[in-house]
């Protein structure tokens, strides 16, 4: 597992194109807009360079409409549909007790409360209650097979840059 706290957080995804001028649509994470416009320069994702952003409005959806300086019409938009929009760590505030990004989750090791190796943590979902995060199992019988614990007290009681603890309760056998 590379170090999580090197590698950039993803703020948005284009999702594709809006209309003729280079606008684009845009999936957020995090805090949204609110969070997107405190940034002029975003990287991209796969380390291909920076977008300067020169609009961004909600497009009530839950998701927002961008302009930015570089792209100037549908065919350059269309191009870069599931580019992720990225910026440093440093160029967000830091995170409070018991806050992560989904980036510090991903890869982590996962530990049974009772000390055995269960897998890794591969995503990060959120469907509107909390965060929910899946495992994939790398041990065992059931090696390759795939479990959601929610990121949750009663379920993970601990974790940090080495390992994420999920209660026995919740590790599927």
């Amino acid at each position: 597992m590379s170090d999580s706290r090197t590698k950039p957080i993803t703020l948005a995804a284009i999702a594709g194109a809006h209309g003729v001028a280079g606008e684009v649509r845009l999936k957020l994470f995090g805090d949204g807009i609110a969070a997107l416009k405190q940034h002029k320069s975003l990287g991209l994702g796969k380390g291909e360079g920076t977008l300067t952003l020169k609009k961004v409005r909600d497009d009530n959806k839950g998701g927002a409409i961008a302009r930015f300086a570089e792209i100037t019409d549908r065919t350059a938009a269309e191009k870069l549909r599931g580019t992720t929009l990225t910026v440093s760590r440093d160029a967000l505030p830091p995170l409070e007790e018991g806050e992560y990004y989904y980036v510090d989750l991903i890869g982590l090791k996962a530990v049974s409360q009772s000390g055995e190796e269960i897998g890794e943590v591969i995503a990060v979902q959120n469907y509107g209650a909390a965060d929910v995060m899946e495992i994939a199992r790398t041990t065992g019988p059931k090696a390759g097979k795939k479990f959601m614990v929610p990121m949750r007290a009663e379920a993970v009681p601990e974790w940090d840059d080495a390992k994420l603890v999920v209660s026995d309760d919740f590790a599927e056998d």
